[in-house]
């Protein structure tokens, strides 16, 4: 029986660039790199303008918590570093670097020197931190961070290779042509966590990449090919999860709890490259396609590559573009530039025009239906989380726990009455966010005031102490 999860929907897949070969973009002539590409804190400029930089140099690093450095994806002059606008609407450092095209490589890459047997976690934690490695599959969760919060808790080490979302097949593709850096980095991982094997999880619509895998895995025998139900969203580490291991991660919980550790197939081949040849993060695969691109690919595309120069080598647009979205179509992120820069967690750059748009109803109502409800993953009643949402009840969204909800957009998607829920949702768990820090704040004030009172306190009998010993 193939593995699955109750819920889910099913979109159309739409995988039309499951056949095309990853091909390798031409150089750009310049490289945009936002100083903010992975959850934590943003990295500070290390260079200046004029400064000339080595390919796979880092030019920013975070000074302190978590976070990941940037490096110049080409070799080059910094032309300047501009402040800009990210996606997600938070304005960022960029630092511009004009290409080269000598492809002249930092001194500072090379190998650790040492085989699998004698890497050591720490050894991996920091190589995996110094080449920047975050999350591919788009949540850009500092890879290293993973790591050392998983040390000594984990029991299964699962590679990700779901890619449930549509249009999307740079994994698929990474599987059938370079699986060996997959099961490379799968292999320094055990080693390193102190594991017997690993699971690889993926969906059943990609039969020639399961074969590869078993293929390759023959002799080796690191990991079990655990073949699951083609079902949106598979790919979330929840489900995945449920599905290979039976337990439930609730909300607020995080893998390393249950005893798993999930790691994206993309992500897993950085870290092969990053220990075998010391190569930071600077490139990544992207799938470019939707009903705009005249010859949909996937592009192999240095970090910093504006997505309208991925645009004109896929052969342009044959349409009017009115949505171009970074990810997939459920939860991918929308951008209002043609020339936004390609960054860590861009698996995809998806353009639709006005003839993809499913809303239609511009004032859309819940007709109380449930099949959202049916439909959520994560077992939340979306109707009742929207309608709280719109009358301000925050306390009664956090009572139905609307901070569980992954945003998979299955509630969206499936909503007969096209109300826009997840928008809705994301829109009050801001503001509850808003609420919590405000309230860690509030309460990291009152224990230094109650500490200032108790050391007054002290030092007041202390003093009165004092006094009466003179006395």
């Amino acid at each position: 029986m193939k593995l699955s999860f109750r819920g889910g929907v099913h979109p159309p897949q739409n995988k039309n660039t499951a056949g095309k070969a990853i091909e390798k973009m031409p150089l750009p002539k310049k490289v945009y790199i936002p100083l903010s590409q992975h959850i934590g804190g943003v990295c500070v400029p290390l260079v200046k303008k004029g400064d000339t930089v080595d390919k796979g140099q880092i030019i920013g690093n975070v000074e302190g918590g978590l976070g990941c450095p940037v490096h110049a994806s080409v070799s080059g002059v910094v032309e300047s570093i501009e402040v800009k606008t990210s996606a997600s609407g938070v304005k960022t450092g960029q630092i511009v670097i004009a290409n080269d095209f000598e492809e002249r490589l930092s001194p500072d890459i090379a190998p650790i020197g040492k085989s699998v047997d004698e890497l050591t976690l720490d050894d991996v934690i920091e190589i995996t931190k110094k080449a920047g490695i975050v999350g591919l599959g788009g949540a850009t969760f500092p890879t290293y961070a993973k790591l050392s919060s998983g040390a000594g808790k984990i029991e299964y080490l699962i590679v990700n290779c779901a890619e449930c979302e549509p249009y999307i097949t740079v994994n698929h593709r990474l599987l059938l042509e370079q699986p060996e850096r997959v099961l490379g980095g799968l292999e320094i991982l055990l080693k390193v966590l102190g594991l017997e094997k690993g699971y690889i999880a993926i969906e059943d619509n990609k039969k020639d990449a399961i074969d590869k895998l078993e293929e390759l895995n023959e002799s080796k025998r690191i990991a079990d090919i655990c073949v699951m139900k083609t079902k949106y969203p598979q790919g979330d580490e929840r489900q995945i999860i449920y599905a290979l291991t039976g337990k439930e991660l609730t909300s607020g919980h995080l893998p390393f709890e249950v005893g798993c550790m999930i790691i994206n197939a993309e992500t897993m081949a950085a870290v092969y490259d990053a220990v075998t040849t010391g190569m930071p993060l600077i490139e990544r695969f992207v799938t470019v396609d939707g009903d705009c691109i005249r010859d949909p690919k996937n592009l192999s595309v240095r970090l910093g590559t504006p997505i309208n120069e991925l645009i004109d080598y896929c052969g342009g647009l044959v349409k009017e573009p009115h949505k171009i979205i970074f990810g997939g179509p459920m939860m991918g992120v929308a951008q209002w530039k043609m020339y936004a820069p390609t960054v860590k967690g861009t698996s995809a750059v998806i353009v639709f025009s006005k003839q993809q748009r499913k809303r239609q109803t511009e004032q859309p109502s819940c007709i109380h239906c449930g099949r959202c409800v049916g439909h959520c993953p994560m077992h939340l009643m979306p109707n009742y989380l929207v309608a709280f949402a719109k009358e301000g009840q925050l306390d009664k969204c956090r009572q139905f726990d609307i901070l569980g909800c992954v945003e998979c957009g299955c509630c969206s998607y499936d909503c007969p009455a096209d109300v826009p829920i997840v928008q809705t949702i994301r829109v009050a768990k801001g503001k509850i966010m808003e609420q919590i820090r405000a309230e860690k704040a509030a309460a990291a004030m009152k224990e230094a005031e109650k500490k200032e009172a108790e050391n007054k306190d002290n030092t007041e009998k202390t003093e009165n102490t004092e006094e009466k010993g003179e006395k």
